[in-house]
């Protein structure tokens, strides 16, 4: 079985992300969505709560499970029997971090491999930052955030 891994903070999880797990999804046997525990960061929604929203609006995708995990992203994939990590790219700045970042997991771990998606060209714009900015003013997240958790994001700005 092939599994993947898509780890990331989805705080909250954005359009955009759901396009990377819908498309990963397609390139696996098993996606596993790994929510990163950062004791170092505060987010906005808990590990448990980004957990839940992100069950709810995969819940259709069946090869699909979602977890919280603390430590480092190659560590929770070679718990979980992945050997293949997946990143979500929005613009050329981001990969020159992300391709950093899956050469160190490839020295810390040789059998795991990185696999770039690149975002479609409507949520290059995208990130929960600016979701949460956003949202802390009231603005229209609608085209933003999966439609099941909207409410969820206005209600931790109010």
């Amino acid at each position: 079985m092939r599994t993947g891994i898509y780890a990331g903070s989805f705080d909250p999880i954005t359009l955009g992300h759901l396009d990377i797990i819908k498309r990963a999804a397609k390139l696996v046997d098993h996606l596993v969505i790994g929510v990163l525990n950062n004791s170092g960061k505060k987010p906005t929604f808990s590990a448990e709560e980004r957990v839940e929203l992100i069950r709810r609006v995969t819940k259709e995708i069946p090869n699909v499970s979602v977890e919280a995990f603390s430590g480092l992203t190659v560590d929770f994939a070679k718990d979980k029997g992945a050997h293949i990590l997946v990143r979500g790219l929005r613009a050329v700045t981001d990969f020159e971090y992300e391709l950093q970042i899956a050469q160190v997991n490839h020295k810390i771990c040789p059998e795991m491999d990185s696999i770039f998606l690149t975002t479609s060209l409507e949520y290059a714009y995208l990130s929960s930052s600016v979701v949460k900015e956003i949202a802390s003013y009231g603005g229209d997240i609608t085209d933003m955030v999966p439609k099941e958790i909207i409410q969820d994001v206005y209600e931790k700005f109010n």
